[in-house]
């Protein structure tokens, strides 16, 4: 059965959620974004998972594009049940500059998304916490890229066309290997005129509010699922401590994530959508496959 959303305009079929752009749709509209210094191109892919684009530059957050989750989970007493349909197979993203994974669960790092990806982007700049190198290349196993970079809080780096540094995160603390280097990241990226701010998993932390606010922040992409024991899974900010995240980071605009991914571990954006009238927060709630796009002339002075 397929119904439409009237608050969101999107469809399930069944139980599942079509994205507004998947697969082969999806691969042309990346395409066909107008690849200049003046605009920001953004992809909700589902979970944690973006794709930036901006003058020729490609950079993917956290993707999750496989079910390696649900069949994990599939006969224990919690469930992964997946309620977004996969907007698009990643060996068929190409052409990808950056990729750059938050921490270690594997809704944020996916052999089963990232393999595929390797193959299909030779060459790509690899970024991942530092604290955890072994255990990112036990999750990789061959596949791991030997000139990956890792790094912690207060790391940065430059390539071609961006820059990049490690934010701490907080999930559900902050949390340190021997050498101090957190174990959760966040990501501060500037592309051109543009600073992202890209959370990870994370509650909040004053740290955060610090080290992204240095920087600036244009946009900010900040989880909204909540933190409940019952789930028996680390938590993140809720809609109204993202909004209000948002708010203290300066943010032009905030968008949501860590939602509509598994039923058990979700929530609805309205208490985001809600929290940030009331603080006067600009906000857009984007659907997975859907394209954000932010021109220069959108961003304050500076």
């Amino acid at each position: 059965m397929i119904a439409l959303d009237g608050g969101g305009g999107f469809m399930h079929v069944g139980r599942m959620i079509v994205p507004i752009l998947e697969g082969e749709a999806l691969l042309a509209d990346i395409a066909q974004a107008a690849d200049d210094d003046l605009h920001l191109h953004v992809w909700w892919l589902g979970q944690s998972g973006f794709l930036l684009k901006h003058a020729g530059t490609r950079v993917l957050i956290d993707p999750y594009l496989s079910d390696s989750l649900t069949l994990k989970y599939a006969l224990t007493d919690k469930p992964h049940v997946r309620m977004t349909r996969i907007c698009v197979s990643p060996q068929r993203l190409e052409k990808l500059d950056v990729i750059a994974v938050s921490h270690l669960h594997t809704d944020h790092l996916d052999a089963a998304t990232l393999v595929p990806l390797f193959a299909a982007n030779p060459g790509v700049e690899f970024f991942y916490p530092a604290a955890e190198r072994k255990a990112v290349k036990d999750k990789l196993g061959e596949h791991f890229p030997a000139d990956g970079f890792g790094i912690s809080d207060g790391d940065s780096a430059q390539g071609r066309g961006f820059e990049l540094r490690g934010i701490v995160a907080a999930h559900n603390e902050v949390d340190r290997d021997e050498m101090g280097r957190s174990r959760y990241l966040g990501f501060w990226i500037r592309l051109g005129p543009f600073r992202i701010y890209h959370s990870g998993d994370t509650l909040w932390n004053d740290g955060i509010i610090k080290e992204v606010r240095e920087g600036g922040c244009d946009l900010a992409l900040v989880p909204i699922n909540g933190h409940k024991p019952e789930r028996r899974v680390a938590g993140n900010l809720n809609g109204t401590e993202a909004a209000a995240m948002a708010k203290a980071l300066g943010a032009t605009l905030a968008v949501p994530h860590h939602f509509e991914m598994f039923e058990f571990n979700t929530e609805s954006p309205d208490e985001f959508l809600k929290a940030c009238e009331r603080l006067a927060q600009p906000c857009r709630v984007l659907r997975c496959g859907e394209r954000l796009t932010l021109s220069a002339s959108d961003l304050p002075p500076a």
